[in-house]
């Protein structure tokens, strides 16, 4: 049973909607959270597989939460590429839903720790595919959010492109091209096929990309790509 649970202040759930998440086979609604410190104890005694921030709920106090909620402490413990979190301590996935045009918020949701990204006006049958893949640990993202990270990424400091282009500059070429193809949406067989590489090694090559960009899922590593330039690079031949 994929147990959810909804951060939003101005009622993201209407009966019809929760009946219909509920009503959806092995997924239920285990509460609904008004403000971010609510969201961040109810998520600790709770123990949801997701949790669902509202489009509405927005600002330094939802991101807050996000970050509170995706990054406890006991996590930066277990983010050793050397250790293996038990079931019980890993965080919740967050799928966060952004207010369509709100740039700086998509992209700071997207660093907090949040796994999935949405535009608020998605419908019902994608919010329960998104919900089904972020529990199953599998990165979403809307199709207006690689736009909206590049916009954003534009106002980005040189403080913070001066670091991202040091962790670049850190990666292998095999393991520049790994980023790329991950960036670009493709799946560790695919990467395979493509760089013509047992899926073992490519899977080795995500871990070590990971570690040295810092990123701790694939839609972190997507925001890197796009933030570092590393994508408009590669496109550019």
């Amino acid at each position: 049973m994929v147990r959810v649970l909804v951060l939003d202040n101005h009622f993201l759930l209407p009966d019809g909607l929760r009946g219909r998440l509920t009503a959806e086979p092995g997924l239920t609604v285990v509460g609904q959270a008004a403000t971010g410190a609510e969201a961040i104890g109810m998520s600790t005694a709770l123990g949801p597989d997701v949790v669902l921030v509202g489009g509405r709920f927005t600002g330094g106090a939802g991101l807050e939460a996000i970050r509170r909620i995706a990054r406890p402490p006991l996590r930066r413990v277990l983010a050793s590429p050397h250790l293996t979190a038990p079931q019980d301590a890993r965080p919740p996935g967050v799928l966060a839903l952004a207010p369509a045009g709100d740039r700086e918020y998509a992209l700071g949701a997207l660093r907090a720790g949040a796994v999935g990204l949405l535009t608020d006006g998605a419908t019902p049958e994608e919010l329960v595919a998104a919900i089904r893949d972020v529990s199953a640990g599998r990165a979403v993202l809307s199709p207006d959010a690689p736009r909206a990270i590049i916009e954003a990424v534009r106002r980005l400091s040189a403080v913070r492109l001066d670091d991202q282009l040091t962790r670049l500059h850190g990666l292998t070429r095999r393991e520049r091209d790994v980023l790329v193809a991950v960036a670009s949406g493709h799946s560790n067989a695919e990467i395979a096929d493509r760089l013509s590489i047992a899926p073992s090694t490519v899977k080795t090559h995500v871990g070590r990309v990971m570690y040295k960009i810092g990123a701790r899922t694939r839609v972190q590593a997507v925001t890197f790509a796009y933030e570092s330039g590393l994508l408009r690079a590669a496109a550019c031949g």
